[in-house]
């Protein structure tokens, strides 16, 4: 997941209480100002600091000292890129992959109250923190660890492109020629079958590039499956990809940030693109 805005940095104005007022609660907008106060005179901060955003039902945890999490927090919860999708009828199934520490699968199972969630999560620390996140949801929520790819098989974990080597930025590539990777992978029709499901409500995708091997050959074998797609597409080729994949199929497309959006997945003669 990138982040071209700067603007999820917390400044040290009132309107940063007054937004994580909005966002949360009074007192969330106390706790934070004392970390950052904390902060500021360099006695240390916390590891972590739980909170309940006003979209959720229950308190997340966020790791501190360094972690991405926060800056996941900030774009899920204030930019708040998911209110398009709020409208979405009849979802019974989301697809959540490259979860992360599940502050997107949260989203939804708040959001689509009657929805289970399958949320697949590479890196096995972040997993840690999605599976902690999502307990409260019971079996509605279903975390995977592990990455999506083009077929059944074993990768590598890497940092990723990023730049800063933060949680947000693993990815997963094919492990080097004789050896094993270490990170089990699935394909998207097979993850389907594991949910148990017919059909997808919402497929929703940041993997850090691996779109260019979700949705190469073989695609079309799942995708008449999925009814609404939201995406992270991580530069031009994997935009190709992408609209390739779904080249048989009509759909409404919509942007949200660096979101894309395809809603009412239908088998027809022509996409629609802006």
């Amino acid at each position: 997941m990138e982040l071209n805005r700067q603007t999820w940095y917390i400044g040290k104005d009132m309107s940063v209480l007054l937004r994580w007022w909005r966002l949360a609660s009074a007192w969330a907008a106390l706790r934070w100002s004392l970390i950052r106060v904390r902060q500021a005179l360099g006695v240390g901060e916390p590891r972590q600091w739980r909170v309940r955003p006003r979209r959720v039902r229950y308190a997340l945890t966020a790791r501190l000292r360094g972690s991405s999490d926060m800056k996941v927090f900030w774009q899920i919860f204030t930019f708040d890129e998911y209110s398009v999708l709020r409208n979405l009828q009849g979802v019974s199934l989301v697809l959540d992959l490259g979860a992360n520490v599940g502050y997107s699968s949260a989203y939804f199972l708040s959001c689509f109250p009657g929805a289970r969630v399958v949320a697949v999560e590479p890196d096995e620390q972040n997993v840690a923190v999605c599976r902690a996140n999502l307990k409260p949801y019971g079996d509605r929520a279903l975390v995977l660890h592990g990455a999506v790819w083009s077929g059944t098989t074993s990768l590598s974990l890497s940092n990723g492109a990023a730049g800063d080597g933060n949680e947000w930025a693993r990815r997963v590539t094919q492990a080097p020629e004789g050896a094993a990777g270490k990170v089990q992978a699935w394909d998207v029709g097979t993850l389907i079958d594991k949910s148990g499901a017919k059909v997808v409500g919402l497929l929703k995708v940041d993997i850090e590039g691996a779109e260019l091997e979700v949705f190469g050959t073989g695609a079309s074998a799942w995708l008449t499956k999925i009814r609404n797609i939201c995406i992270e597409l991580h530069g031009p080729d994997c935009e190709e990809a992408f609209f390739n994949a779904l080249a048989g199929f009509d759909y409404d497309l919509e942007h949200s940030g660096e979101l894309t959006i395809c809603r009412n997945m239908r088998p027809g003669d022509s996409s629609v693109r802006d």
